[in-house]
C-alpha cells in the first residue's frame, strides 16, 4: 500500500500543479497506451483518496501529510529520469539564490575534517570577515544547536537564512582556552561561478569557471577576459572542471565568447517550445582568437558539457582532461504554490553535429549513475582543484561509461561519439588518492591552524593577524623551510589521531610540502590565492599548458578550411 500510495499521491499532485487550468484540454491526449489522460486523471483521483483514507484512518502513528506528500512527488519524478527533482521550499529558495550568483549568509567556506566543521576562509568584505571570524575556527553551535558532530552540509543549511536576520556562532579557536561567540547578521554573500582568474604563465590565461552556470557567469567572463588581456594574455585555459552546469543561455553565451557569429552552439528537441528542434548560434560578434584548451572532468556536466561540445564540435580548441559525466537533458524549473518547486526534463541538447551527450540510465539504480564503484577511486584524487565557495551536496563521480552512439564527423574531419559524454582529445587524469595522503591532508590543515594561531615554537613568524586579500601569491610567500618541516613532523608525533609516520611525510615530502604552503596561502590570503599554489603545479593544468600549440594549429586549420571552402 505504501509503494501505492506514493505513486498515486505524486501524480495526483503534479497532474494538478502542472495541467492546472489546462485540464479541460486532457480529453484530447493519449497515453503511449492508448488510454487518455482523462480516464487516467480519474482512476488515479480516486485511488489517491482510496489510499489516504486508509492511512488516515488506520495507520498506528502520527502522519506528517507535509513530508508525505513531498516523497510522493519525489517518487514520481525519479520514475522518469535522474535528473527531474523536487525542491521543498527552503531547497528551492537555495536554487534560486545559486542561479542569482549570491545567497544570504554570513560568507565563510567551510571544510569538513575528521572531528567537525571548520571555517577554511571567509570571503573578503562578508558579515564574517567583518566580525572576525577566522581560518581554522571549529564550528561547535548554531543558534544553540549543539554542531560539533554535523557535517558540512548541516552547516551550511543552518547558517545561511534571511537577509538581515541574525545567526548565533560559537567556535573554538586555536590558542583560544574559552570558547569564542559571535553574532552575524546575514547579509547577501557572492557567489561567483568563476573562482580564479590569473596569469598562470606568461602569456598564458587561466580562468576556472567552476561554479556552474548562473546568470552573471558571462559578465564573470568578459570581466576575466578582458583583465587577463590587459595582462598579456595570448592564450588560454579554461577550466571546467567539477562545474555541475546551470542555465542554458549561459552556456550559449559563453560559448558564443569563442566561436564567430553564426556557427552552431547546440540544438534543443523536445515537447512544448522544443517540439520542433531549437538552433542556438553564436552571438559572438568580435569572439576571442586566442588558442583555447578547455579541461574537463567526469563531474563537467550539462551546461558545461555543451560548451566544451560546441568547441570540440566546431574544432574551435582542444579538450583536456577526463571524458565529462554525460548528461544531455534539458530541466526546466516549475515552481510549485506553497514556494516549492521541481525541475522537470522537457528536452535533450545535441552538440552542432548532432550528437546526444547524455549517457544511459535505463539499466542500474540511480545510485549508480551518480557514482563510479572503480577501485581506484575511492579516495579523493590529489593535488586537487580549488576550494568550493557553495560546493554541491553531493559531488560524486559517475560509473565507468563508454560512447555508444553513432559516429559523427565533425570540423577538420573527426571522428567523435554520442552517448557517453565528452571525451578528450587528450586524456590526462589525476594521480590516485589514497588513505595516507588524506591523512596528510588534515594533518597539513591541524598544524597550520596552530602555525597561524602563532602557538608552534619557533614558527611565531608564521602567525596570521589578518588575511590580506587580492594578494596574488608569488613564490617566496610562505615558503616551507626544512625549520617548519621538522616542526611538522613533530606535530604528528605528538597527534594521537594523525595516522602517519615521519617515514611516509618522508616518502612524500613534495606533496606535504605542496599541502602546507596551500593552507598557509589560504590562511593568510584567502581561498582562491591558496587554490592557485595547487593549480600551479596540477598536472591536468600543465597538460593543457602543453597542448595549445597543438590547439593553435587545430583552429588555424579549421578556419582556413572554413574560408577556402
Amino acid at each position: 500500500m505504501t509503494r501505492k500510495f506514493i505513486i498515486v499521491a505524486a501524480a495526483i499532485i503534479l497532474l494538478g500543479t502542472l495541467a492546472g487550468g489546462a485540464s479541460k484540454h486532457l480529453h484530447r491526449v493519449k497515453s503511449s497506451t492508448g488510454v487518455t489522460l482523462d480516464t487516467v486523471t480519474d482512476d488515479i483521483e480516486n485511488d489517491y483518496n482510496e489510499a489516504i483514507s486508509a492511512v488516515s484512518a488506520n495507520y498506528a502513528g502520527d502522519i506528517d501529510y507535509e513530508k508525505a506528500t513531498q516523497a510522493a512527488i519525489q517518487g514520481m519524478l525519479s520514475t522518469l529520469d535522474p535528473h527531474s527533482s523536487y525542491f521543498p521550499s527552503n531547497e528551492f529558495r537555495k536554487l534560486n539564490e545559486d542561479q542569482n550568483s549570491r545567497f544570504y549568509g554570513i560568507g565563510v567556506t567551510i571544510n569538513q575534517h575528521r572531528d567537525g566543521v571548520y571555517i577554511q576562509s571567509t570571503v573578503e568584505g562578508t558579515p564574517a570577515a567583518r566580525v572576525g571570524l577566522r581560518y581554522g575556527d571549529r564550528i561547535v553551535e548554531v543558534d544553540g544547536k549543539d554542531a560539533r558532530y554535523w557535517d558540512s552540509q548541516q552547516v551550511s543549511k543552518n547558517v545561511r537564512g534571511t537577509l538581515g536576520e541574525a545567526v548565533k556562532l560559537k567556535v573554538e579557536r586555536a590558542g583560544s582556552e574559552a570558547p569564542l561567540y559571535f553574532t552575524i547578521v546575514r547579509d547577501a554573500v557572492p557567489l561567483p561561478t568563476i573562482r580564479n582568474a590569473y596569469m598562470i604563465r606568461p602569456g598564458t590565461g587561466y580562468i576556472g569557471l567552476t561554479g556552474g552556470f548562473q546568470r552573471s557567469t558571462d559578465d564573470e567572463l568578459r570581466e576575466s577576459l578582458d583583465k587577463l588581456k590587459s595582462q598579456g594574455m595570448r592564450q588560454l585555459v579554461l577550466d571546467l572542471r567539477g562545474n555541475p552546469g546551470g542555465l542554458l543561455d549561459q552556456a550559449i553565451n559563453v560559448a558564443s565568447e569563442f566561436l564567430p557569429r553564426g556557427q552552431v552552439i547546440v540544438s534543443v528537441k523536445g515537447r512544448t517550445e522544443y517540439s520542433d528542434a531549437v538552433v542556438y548560434k553564436s552571438k559572438g560578434t568580435d569572439p576571442e582568437d586566442v588558442p583555447l584548451v578547455v579541461l574537463i572532468n567526469r563531474n563537467t556536466a550539462s551546461a558545461s558539457e555543451i560548451v566544451a561540445g560546441a568547441i570540440q564540435d566546431q574544432g574551435r580548441g582542444l579538450i583536456v582532461g577526463e571524458t565529462s559525466f554525460g548528461k544531455g537533458l534539458v530541466q526546466r524549473v516549475f515552481h510549485l504554490p506553497t514556494n516549492a518547486g521541481l525541475t522537470l526534463t522537457t528536452a535533450r541538447y545535441y552538440t552542432p553535429y548532432g550528437r546526444s551527450l547524455q549517457r544511459d540510465y535505463s539499466s542500474g539504480s540511480f545510485y549508480d549513475y551518480y557514482v563510479r564503484h572503480d577501485a581506484d577511486e575511492t579516495a579523493r584524487p590529489q593535488p586537487g582543484a580549488a576550494k568550493d565557495l557553495a560546493a554541491p551536496s553531493a559531488q560524486a563521480s559517475p560509473m565507468q561509461h563508454h560512447p555508444s552512439g553513432p559516429a559523427v564527423k565533425t570540423a577538420a574531419g573527426r571522428v567523435f561519439y554520442g552517448g557517453g559524454g565528452i571525451t578528450p582529445d587528450i586524456e590526462s587524469k589525476l594521480p590516485a588518492g589514497s588513505m595516507v595522503r588524506n591523512r596528510i591532508i588534515d594533518e597539513t590543515f591541524y598544524f597550520t591552524r596552530q602555525v597561524a594561531a602563532g602557538i608552534i615554537p619557533g614558527l611565531e613568524a608564521y602567525r596570521i593577524e589578518k588575511v590580506q586579500y587580492g594578494h596574488s601569491p608569488k613564490a617566496t610567500d610562505y615558503t616551507i623551510t626544512d625549520r617548519f618541516l621538522e616542526a611538522f613532523r613533530n606535530f604528528v608525533k605528538t597527534d594521537a589521531n594523525a595516522g602517519i609516520t615521519s617515514a611516509q611525510i618522508d616518502s612524500d615530502l613534495d606533496f606535504v610540502k605542496l599541502r602546507l604552503r596551500e593552507e598557509g596561502i589560504t590562511a593568510g590570503y584567502g581561498a582562491d590565492d591558496g587554490a592557485r599554489v595547487l593549480l600551479d603545479g596540477d598536472p591536468q593544468v600543465l597538460r593543457a599548458i602543453e597542448a595549445l600549440p597543438a590547439a593553435k594549429n587545430l583552429a588555424e586549420s579549421v578556419r582556413n578550411k572554413t574560408s577556402q571552402g
